[in-house]
């Protein structure tokens, strides 16, 4: 991608040296662990000022972390998957508040109906604004105009969410776009293309089934948990 510095790539294969192997692939104990990696990557890629953006929820326990140790403020972003119909675990795009990403062409391709989809957008369009409310609780959204925005999940499948997120962010005129996540597929940066100026990524497991599959404990994280990092996280605004 233009302008960015090349994806990071934690994930070494050493030739040999069982110590080495065992380290490749160690799983992140939690998402807390998985942030303070995570930010030791960032610390000397992220230009200031800067904006952590946790994507819910899983994602804000990571982005509390990378915030804390980047001296950043913290925000969250609320994008959500677009499903087939019929085939709701089939990503065929993502909304995020005023933006939409869509794979139009794969919708031809595979001949699902249009109204069909569009009543989909128009619901999680819904539930994007919903949680958008209950996770802000009343406060505006951080200015990112001409700052880096950090957009963190606790992983990435299929990037659409990403790319969601990645727009709303340009909405909002963020001067760069960096997403960061502990795991993600080895085609991150092809699957988000242009949408992000820089990509980090700390493992990318083969075969990779699951963004569970990274950690040791990866547990549901509820609204509460969201909104206590939102509270606790107070950086230079």
């Amino acid at each position: 991608m233009d302008g960015n510095h090349g994806p990071v790539m934690l994930d070494r294969r050493p030739s040999d040296g069982n110590g080495a192997r065992i380290e490749e692939h160690r799983r992140f104990l939690d998402r807390v662990e998985a942030g303070e990696r995570l930010a030791a990557a960032l610390v000397e890629r992220v230009r200031e000022p800067a904006i952590v953006l946790g994507i819910p929820r899983g994602g804000v326990i990571v982005a509390a972390t990378v915030a804390r140790r980047l001296k950043a403020p913290l925000d969250v972003v609320v994008p959500r998957k677009i499903g087939a119909p019929g085939n709701p675990e089939l990503a065929v795009g993502a909304v995020a508040e005023g933006v939409e990403a869509i794979d139009h062409q794969a919708l031809r391709r595979l001949g699902f109906d249009a109204s069909a989809i569009r009543a989909e957008v128009e619901r999680q369009t819904r539930e994007v604004a919903r949680r958008t409310a209950a996770y802000r609780a009343g406060r505006p959204p951080l200015e990112l105009n001409g700052r880096t925005a950090v957009l963190v999940d606790d992983g990435i499948a299929t990037g659409w969410t990403a790319v969601a997120a990645a727009r709303w962010c340009r909405h909002r005129r963020a001067g760069r776009v960096v997403v960061a996540v502990p795991v993600g597929p080895p085609d991150l940066e092809q699957r988000l293309g242009s949408e992000v100026d820089d990509v980090v990524v700390l493992r990318r497991p083969d075969p990779y089934l699951a963004v569970g599959q990274a950690y040791v404990r990866f547990e549901q994280v509820s609204d509460e948990q969201v909104l206590a990092c939102l509270r606790a996280v107070d950086g230079p605004q």
